[in-house]
C-alpha cells in the first residue's frame, strides 16, 4: 500500500471519527439546541455528493469516509430536525 492510499485512509478514518463524539452526545441526550440545522443540512448534502464522487471515480478513502460520515451526520441532522418540528408543534 501506497503512502498516499495510507494517507487517505488515515484521513478518512480522522474524519469520520470526528463526528462520533457528536452523534454520540445527541443520541444520548437528545439536545440539539447548539446545533445549526442549516448548517448540517447542507453538510449532509455535501457528505452526500463526495460519497457519489468517490463511488464514480472509485476511490475508496473517500467512499469509506463518506459512508460513514453520512451515516453520522444524517443521524444528526434528523435528530435536530425531529427536535426543532416538536418544538414548533408544541408552541
Amino acid at each position: 500500500m501506497s503512502l498516499i492510499v495510507i494517507l487517505g485512509y488515515s484521513a478518512a478514518f480522522l474524519t469520520s471519527l470526528s463526528f462520533l463524539p457528536q452523534a454520540v452526545l445527541v443520541i444520548r441526550t437528545r439536545s440539539t439546541s447548539g446545533i445549526s440545522l442549516l448548517m448540517y443540512s447542507l453538510f449532509t448534502l455535501g457528505v452526500a455528493f463526495w460519497l457519489i464522487y468517490g463511488i464514480a471515480t472509485k476511490a475508496t478513502p473517500i467512499i469509506a469516509a463518506n459512508a460513514v460520515t453520512l451515516a453520522l451526520a444524517s443521524t444528526i441532522l434528523t435528530l435536530t430536525a425531529k427536535e426543532r418540528l416538536g418544538q414548533k408543534k408544541a408552541a
